[in-house]
């Protein structure tokens, strides 16, 4: 069966599947349409030089237009994004090439995590990760989709005033990647103009200045504050904590919080979440009293292991179909949607939660 475009070589239009049936895929909007079919028809039609000559200048007219509003305009995503992906390392009689770090970012939406608080941390820590070792492996369209959602990422810290903290940490680790990257431009591999790089880092110096600058006004509330609660609930809330910073902020709010935030168990316990017991007996930290100082031994264990990860919802991995999505838990709870098409007996029993660092590893070949 013949392919149907504009020629018989092409791959044919974009089609996606909707609740009314396949409609194709527009990449540009009518407007622009509408101004490209208004090149100069009138001063062609006047001219009367064959209809089949016009039609061939005003379509190649057309295709220029679209291609230049297309690579000028840098901020329009013009990628159709899935829920899953398929992870293909190698080539096989059914599958030709294999897919990519940059392929599998473009398609897995990513713009539309951020706004889910339970997987705003997820994405957060996945972009510092590209951010340090994996940035020139990204294409130029994987580029200008990683700085759209970053950006996104700094207009919503900026708007709602929460998580500046991983923000900050997220820019610092990527403007000192980028310094290097231009400092040693020619000895490592680029993609894209240097001046393009250049722009690029002077915006993350813009939101570094608004995030240091940004206020985060007082909370007026006649209601209950933290500070009403009984000692025991407001010591229950900490004992939820996970973060270091998190408990130390938190103590400085009030004398009471700061009381129960210096607590032995409570850095006991935040101890025994992060580290192994083996960690312990090798930093053993002993107070004036003889008592094991927790929260000095925290600190200083954190300097030799890595903390342990934690994430309200990550993406999933199957095993059984080497499928990579994102799971909706009130789909799969409802219309029991195992999030992508599964063939197994039983999918749940083959989902792997993919970390962040695990994500990036799944594309080292």
């Amino acid at each position: 069966m013949p392919f149907l475009g504009q020629d018989w070589r092409s791959p044919g239009w974009s089609w996606i599947k909707t609740e009314d049936g396949w409609k194709r895929f527009e990449y540009f909007s009518h407007n622009l349409g509408d101004n490209i079919n208004e090149l100069g028809l009138e001063e062609l039609d006047n001219d009367n030089k064959g209809n089949v000559y016009v039609g061939d200048v005003c379509e190649v007219a057309a295709k220029k237009r679209k291609k230049d509003f297309f690579n000028n305009n840098t901020k329009s995503q013009f990628l159709f994004q899935e829920r899953w992906i398929y992870v293909q390392k190698e080539s096989t009689r059914e599958r030709h090439g294999y897919c990519t770090l940059g392929e599998a970012f473009n398609r897995l939406d990513f713009s539309s995590a951020i706004q889910d608080v339970r997987r705003f941390n997820y994405v957060v820590k996945l972009l510092q990760l590209i951010a340090k070792s994996q940035l020139t492996s990204l294409s130029g369209a994987a580029q200008k989709n990683y700085f759209n959602v970053l950006e996104k990422i700094v207009r919503k810290v900026l708007d709602d005033h929460q998580n500046p903290r991983l923000i900050k940490a997220l820019l610092h680790d990527l403007s000192s990647t980028l310094c290097i990257l231009i400092r040693e431009v020619g000895k490592s591999v680029l993609v894209g103009n240097i001046n393009i790089w250049v722009c690029r880092l002077e915006t993350i110096l813009i939101w570094q200045q608004q995030l240091n600058n940004l206020q985060i006004p007082k909370q007026l509330s006649n209601g209950m504050t933290l500070s009403d609660l009984p000692l025991h609930m407001q010591n229950n809330i900490l004992y939820k904590f996970t973060d270091a910073c998190d408990i130390i902020n938190l103590g400085q709010a009030t004398p009471t919080l700061h009381v129960l935030s210096e607590d032995r168990q409570l850095w006991k316990k935040l101890c025994q979440f992060h580290f192994a017991e083996k960690q312990f007996c090798r930093h053993l930290i002993l107070s004036e009293k003889g008592h094991v100082d927790w929260k000095l031994m925290f600190f200083t264990l954190q300097k030799y292991y890595p903390q342990r990860e934690q994430y309200g919802d990550t993406l999933q991995f199957c095993r059984h179909c080497s499928i990579l999505f994102w799971n909706d838990r009130h789909l799969a709870l409802i219309f029991k949607d195992s999030g992508h098409p599964c063939t197994a007996n039983d999918p749940d029993s083959c989902l792997t939660p993919v970390s962040p660092q695990h994500f990036i590893d799944l594309f080292k070949f």
